[in-house]
């Protein structure tokens, strides 16, 4: 359960007011898999009587307050600040005192239809050419010599919705050597940027190759035509003519730096409640940055239904993990290697503290210094629980 979000204006448009309007028309006009319509679904009940919650009472004035269950969906832009800073928590004890660097791996959009009709294959994949490239650079004696600290956060849109596949990739300036030794990384960079690009392409197209040669992915709508030889045999010739994009950015300076980053891509979602401008009749205006133009902040105006659209395609997959660890950080070894590096840097070894369960009036005012138990009417009265209220198919008056 959570209050209402103290950050969000009264009346001020959110994406399931848009779900709410058009997503029953939406979802009548559209083959959705049962994925998407349970996003959908989530978000519309969101913080309303359908999930149920509590009726809270103020004990000086008796002003009375609806405060309803979140829905928890990973997709909906109102519930995720509380599973972020869980994440960032947890996270915090095993940075190490380095310097990071953020690199971003990104797909062809000749991919984009193949995607829709395979998303956990080529986000897999993804993953893969992506972790595969930076463990083996890190390994190479040229640049390392050594098992690097890496996450990785899939990302499937671009400002303006659309589809733009690619993986932002968190890595220490630095690499555990075999001997026991942290090795920093030298010439002020970590890795060549444009032989990453290539290793990268390479990684992908081979296996995209095997699934297609054992017919692993579904091939319908525009991926059909992939079935003969010729038209994948084009297919590669075009995806080999010209390079990939690898980005890499400056490195950060410390570990709350790091923090700070994470926090703005990990949990983010296709689009937040704060871009959305307006929605009439039939056609929802967002704000995006226009890249090509400096960056430039403007305003998009799509209808509805298209809108809705674009923004199924970002659902991700049942039980499909978008971020995950490599190198020092991958699961089995985690902690072994961690205490071994942290030794080599001459740093104190972090012990194990429980994640404690932070209630929900807490974190507000952690986060944001809200006190969300005041009472908004006399503010000087605490909200008390006054009835636990069911879920039902509409708030109550």
């Amino acid at each position: 359960m959570a209050a209402r979000d103290p950050g969000a204006r009264r009346g001020k448009l959110e994406l399931a007011d848009i779900v709410r309007r058009h997503g029953e028309s939406f979802r009548a006009a559209h083959g959705l898999c049962s994925i998407q319509h349970r996003a959908l679904r989530a978000i519309e009940r969101c913080r309303t009587a359908a999930l149920g919650g509590e009726l809270r009472a103020c004990d000086a004035c008796g002003h009375r307050r609806y405060v309803y269950h979140s829905c928890r969906n990973r997709h909906c832009p109102k519930c995720q600040a509380r599973a972020r800073e869980r994440w960032l928590a947890a996270q915090q004890a095993e940075l190490l005192p380095v310097p990071y660097y953020h690199l971003v791996f990104t797909l062809p959009h000749e991919l984009n239809a193949l995607a829709q009709g395979n998303p956990r294959a080529i986000y897999a994949m993804l993953f893969a050419a992506t972790s595969a490239t930076l463990v083996g650079f890190g390994r190479n004696r040229r640049w390392l010599g050594g098992e690097i600290a890496a996450t990785l956060v899939l990302h499937t849109w671009g400002q303006t919705l659309t589809q733009h596949l690619h993986v932002h990739a968190l890595v220490a300036a630095g690499a555990l050597s075999a001997s026991g030794q942290w090795l920093r990384s030298r010439r002020g960079f970590l890795f060549p940027v444009r032989a990453l690009s290539k290793v990268f392409r390479g990684k992908f197209l081979d296996a995209l190759g095997q699934a297609l040669d054992v017919g692993d992915l579904v091939l319908a709508a525009g991926t059909a035509a992939l079935a003969g030889a010729r038209a994948r045999k084009d297919l590669f010739a075009a995806l080999r003519r010209h390079d990939w994009v690898v980005y890499a950015k400056r490195p950060f300076a410390g570990p709350e730096a790091v923090l700070a980053y994470l926090g703005r891509y990990t949990h983010r979602t296709a689009i937040g409640n704060e871009r959305l401008v307006s929605l009439s009749a039939n056609t929802v205006r967002f704000r995006y940055r226009d890249y090509a133009r400096g960056e430039r902040r403007r305003v998009m105006s799509l209808a509805a239904g298209e809108f809705l659209r674009r923004f199924c395609l970002h659902v991700l997959p049942r039980g499909f993990n978008r971020i995950r660890h490599y190198g020092l950080l991958a699961n089995r070894n985690k902690r072994e290697l961690l205490q071994r590096a942290r030794a080599a840097l001459h740093v104190p070894v972090a012990t194990d503290t429980p994640a404690a369960c932070e209630p929900v009036a807490a974190f507000w005012q952690r986060l944001a210094s809200i006190d969300i138990e005041a009472c908004p009417h006399c503010a000087s009265g605490r909200l008390r629980v006054l009835a636990t209220i069911a879920p039902q198919p509409h708030p109550p008056p």
